[in-house]
């Protein structure tokens, strides 16, 4: 498959103490991304998964090495990158459709052409009945639906998710999930999905790329071959369990490894 994304020895420092000292978020991050693919992206608090993220999409520059995308070098955001966090980030004043259109306006979108790519969107993702809805009329994952279908409406080639559902119920959670997937597979995009739920990233993914603790570097990368189309609640299944189990195993190793650096830091 041809390769979409490409981070090739990618090491980020941050200064701390008044710039006297340099933390180092992520060191030697080599992983490729396909081009169609649905990547996860698991790793212990403060690994950094949000800076690797950050990095694709154009908000913080590499300390070292190269991101690639299209064999091009990112400098900086872009509109074939669309961003989806964790908080919703929606106008208050805007209707469902006045925040799907609002990033089509600075882009020069004609009115009515924006018009019709939110509501196409809004469709997509099963908002199509609250156009007209503020987000103070919304619960949390229609909130989430519409932040999607704002990143979605600029046709970006990469989605770029950071831990979106994490404030989410279980329930409203594990509907995204399954809503995620069915917009995956008819839209096509690649996906970078960053989490912290073992099981979302088992469910969710092709293949789940697990890192180390901080610095950060891409300990392995799971491949996932479930069938959850055909299969009626695949995480009942024993295929389901063996993945979160590996997921978990190389996980587990780094969360410990993590509290004994912290315990054993001075204060």
């Amino acid at each position: 498959m041809t390769t979409k994304i490409s981070f090739q020895g990618v090491g980020r420092t941050f200064p701390v103490r008044d710039g006297r000292e340099r933390l180092t978020a992520l060191a030697s991050i080599d992983l490729d991304v396909a081009d169609g693919e649905l990547l996860t992206v698991v790793g212990p608090s403060g690994c950094g998964k949000s800076t690797l993220l950050d990095l694709l999409a154009g908000l913080l520059t590499p300390t070292s090495g190269r991101v690639l995308l299209d064999g091009e070098e990112v400098t900086g955001p872009g509109s074939d990158r669309g961003v989806v966090f964790q908080q919703y980030a929606l106008l208050p004043w805007r209707t469902a459709q006045g925040n799907v259109e609002f990033g089509l306006e600075a882009t020069g979108v004609p009115r009515k052409e924006r018009a019709e790519l939110a509501r196409e969107y809004l469709d997509l993702v099963g908002l199509a009945a609250f156009a007209d809805r503020y987000p103070h009329e919304l619960s949390g994952g229609m909130k989430q639906r519409v932040a999607i279908a704002r990143s979605l409406a600029h046709d970006p080639e990469v989605l770029l998710m950071d831990e979106p559902f994490a404030a989410l119920d279980a329930q409203t959670r594990e509907s995204l999930q399954d809503e995620l997937r069915r917009i995956w597979r008819r839209t096509g995009k690649t996906v970078v999905f960053i989490t912290h739920g073992i099981d979302e990233a088992v469910y969710l993914g092709q293949r789940v790329a697990v890192l180390t603790s901080r610095p950060g570097r891409v300990k392995s990368v799971v491949d996932i071959d479930l069938d959850r189309e055909s299969t009626g609640d695949v995480r009942s299944t024993p295929e389901f369990a063996h993945y979160r189990h590996k997921v978990w195993t190389l996980l587990h190793d780094e969360v410990v490894r993590a509290r004994t650096f912290k315990e054993g830091s001075p204060a």
